[in-house]
């Protein structure tokens, strides 16, 4: 479990996020000095920029951590998560090794006085806010705040390892004091350069002018495709020319494009037919067991047991409408479910509320803020029996909750939890107030100690389920694993060479697939998913080597290497594509307008090429689109060319479709009168701001030395 979800869930200590806090004032200098002590790895650097290093150690601890964070919150980490994580570490470390300078630079610090008050002054963090805030008062404690990060200070220069508390008090001093100090600076150099924008009154009125104007004109479009592309010829002296002029915008990360071929291992009819018998030949031990929860560790099963009651409109599954057409001990299946077969037994049948409003005063046996006891139990449960006779004897709940329950939560409002439903509760707690009646009271024993339960209210009530799923998934068989192994190791061993494969996969009738793009780091390949041990081996590869046979998921997968993109420009072969139709439209619209460099009206253009004139009555200044021609930003800027107006044609303007002839009859101009100038000044400046808060260090990194050897570790 990570840090912060042991922070959160027992309340020990202070909370903070995936960055967390650092310390309080009477701390500072020697916290700092406390924080030095964790020294970097040797294991290898992962990475540097701008000579800054960053250990494997280091980064894969970081990537831990926010994995646990995640898991404890119930997200489920999966490749992809795994992988976006690793990103968020290599941005940060990127990020802060970036700004470092900069800080130097421009005296950017974060002073001991302004680390006091963001943990227990005015200005405290939100996180520590949120756990040191009593909830009856709204009111921040900062001496319990102190009193906490004493405690890990002292447990930490202590270095008594065998404490159960002493890894959170390590990775407070050596990781979260020094991540929250990067964490300020940032927020004061970004808050700085944002800052510095600018947008003048004038801009505004010239800007709300311009966007207010509108064009009527005349126009014949002469399409590109009026020209054959076979008649224009892109030489790669043409391409280079154009790649070497307009590199910036041909700028490529380094990559891998591989050809592969895969051998299905996914289970066959007849795998799945075993599968089926074998759950067949369950079903009687499983109809009559009078323990199924032994019963379900002796056979194995996808889906746990829950000892509990599904209300009718909340049963899923394929069978549920044929569950609730059956009485108690019922079997249904074997069915199939998702990549299960199934047997759903109906264990009991009752009819429950759906949503229970009870109210309960709890006497603690756990102290909520350390997990760690705080009351006997006998003690305890004189107590809860105590409060449960002043009940009894007329006793006002409400007061008696407010005074004597250690339930803070519910203690303010008497001790009302509102309405709640099935599995909102701990089990017992639950239990007892779905299946006892409105009115009564009664001491219920949880993990957090004794409850003293009045059920207020039950409402919509309906019939619930409980029942016990046996489910075994289906799985390939092992010849059926073989049989795909050896098929792919063959093919693999016969053709060690690209015009092998290709010969192979035409003779085997295979079916071949690109996968381009793939990165250093990459733990992914679309269309396989995770296959990061074949991303390690393309990038080991030459072009042209074949692979040998990769287990991933339900199949075996043979590659070969046919493209090495190193980082930098794209080459001329494979920017050819996009620089080509971009060419041969420039090409097409030089020929165009060489014919049309005599024409002097609309009438002949439009005779000499066979088009029709066109009218757009409505062409807004304010955006780059000509109604009913698409995006042609050219077109519309010609359109308010008032040296136009009153001439019989514009010279030819070549567009994104075609090349364009017109001739401006009117340029207006339409009055808004709503338009707040200084709103509108407002709107763009927040504008500019969140785009520097977005990608603030986007231009520095651009300018650093990086070196990301990820891709030799992961």
């Amino acid at each position: 479990m990570s840090i912060i979800q042991k922070i959160r869930d027992k309340a020990a200590w202070l909370v903070f996020g995936l960055i967390a806090v650092s310390l309080i004032g009477f701390l500072l200098m020697d916290a700092r000095s406390i924080g030095g002590r964790a020294g970097t790895s040797s294991s290898g650097t992962i990475g540097t920029v701008n000579g800054e290093k960053l250990e494997y150690t280091d980064f894969q601890k970081q990537v831990s951590e926010r994995e646990d964070q995640y898991k404890s919150q119930g997200y489920p980490v999966n490749d992809m998560m795994s992988q976006n994580i690793r990103e968020e570490v290599w941005k940060q470390f990127e990020d802060n090794a970036v700004l470092i300078t900069e800080y130097q630079k421009l005296g950017i610090d974060v002073s001991d006085k302004e680390l006091n008050d963001m943990l227990v002054g005015q200005n405290a963090v939100p996180e520590i806010r949120r756990a040191f805030t009593d909830q009856n008062t709204g009111q921040f404690d900062a001496q319990q705040a102190a009193a906490r990060i004493n405690q890990l200070r002292t447990l930490y220069k202590s270095n008594k390892k065998t404490d159960q508390n002493y890894a959170m008090a390590q990775n407070f001093f050596e990781q979260a004091i020094p991540q929250f100090i990067k964490m300020r600076e940032r927020e004061k150099y970004i808050s700085l350069i944002a800052q510095s924008t600018y947008v003048p009154k004038w801009m505004i009125e010239k800007l709300n002018a311009d966007n207010s104007q509108i064009a009527s004109v005349s126009f014949v479009k002469i399409p590109y495709q009026s020209i054959p592309d076979s008649s224009i010829a892109i030489s790669d002296a043409d391409i280079q020319n154009y790649l070497d002029t307009h590199n910036d915008q041909y700028a490529q990360e380094e990559s891998r494009t591989i050809n592969y071929v895969n051998f299905s291992a996914a289970p066959t009819a007849g795998d799945s037919s075993v599968i089926f018998q074998a759950v067949q030949a369950l079903k009687a031990e499983f109809s009559t067991s009078t323990d199924i929860e032994s019963f379900m560790t002796k056979n194995g099963t996808e889906i746990n047991y829950r000892d509990t009651y599904v209300p009718k409109s909340k049963l899923t599954g394929a069978r549920k409408d044929s569950l609730i057409a059956l009485p108690k001990g019922s079997v249904v299946g074997p069915y199939l479910d998702g990549t299960n077969f199934v047997l759903a037994r109906i264990m009991d049948i009752k009819t429950l509320p759906d949503s229970v409003r009870a109210r309960h005063i709890l006497v603690g046996t756990v102290d909520p803020k350390t997990n760690q006891p705080k009351m006997d139990d006998s003690t305890a449960k004189h107590k809860i029996d105590s409060i449960k006779t002043l009940v009894e004897n007329g006793q006002d709940f409400d007061s008696l909750a407010f005074h004597l329950s250690d339930d803070e939560g519910s203690r303010i409002k008497g001790g009302d939890l509102g309405y709640f439903g099935q599995g909102q509760m701990v089990k017992e707690f639950g239990d007892y107030a779905f299946n006892g009646k409105k009115g009564e009271m009664k001491v219920v024993k949880t993990q957090f100690g004794y409850h003293l339960i009045l059920i207020m209210d039950q409402k919509d009530f309906e019939p619930a389920y409980e029942v016990a799923y046996f489910a075994r998934r289906i799985e390939p068989s092992q010849e059926t694993d073989q049989n795909a192994s050896g098929l792919a190791s063959q093919f693999a061993g016969e053709n060690r060479e690209k015009t092998a494969f290709d010969a192979g996969i035409k003779t085997g009738k295979l079916k071949s697939v690109i996968a381009p793009g793939i990165q250093p780091t990459d733990f992914n390949i679309q269309g396989l998913g995770s296959s990061r041990s074949l991303v390690r081996w393309i990038y080991g590869a030459k072009p042209g080597e074949v692979s040998e046979s990769f287990p991933i998921g339900d199949k075996y997968v043979v590659a070969v290497l046919t493209e090495i993109n190193s980082k930098g420009t794209m080459t001329l072969a494979k920017s050819r594509p996009l620089i080509e139709p971009i060419l041969r439209n420039q090409k097409k619209a030089a020929l165009i307008s060489a014919k049309l460099a005599s024409v002097a009206s609309l009438d002949a253009v439009a005779s000499s090429t066979g088009q029709q004139i066109s009218q757009a009555d409505s062409i807004q200044f304010s955006s780059p689109y000509v109604p009913n021609f698409g995006l042609e930003p050219r077109v519309v800027g010609y359109s308010f060319d008032k040296q136009l107006i009153g001439k019989s044609v514009s010279a030819p303007v070549s567009g994104n479709e075609g090349v364009f002839v017109l001739k401006v009859n009117n340029v207006s101009a339409k009055a808004n009168y709503n338009v707040d100038i200084e709103q509108a000044r407002q709107s763009i400046l927040q504008s500019q701001e969140s785009i520097i808060q977005r990608s603030g260090t986007d231009a520095l990194k651009k300018n650093a030395k990086v070196e990301d050897d990820r891709g030799k570790f992961l």
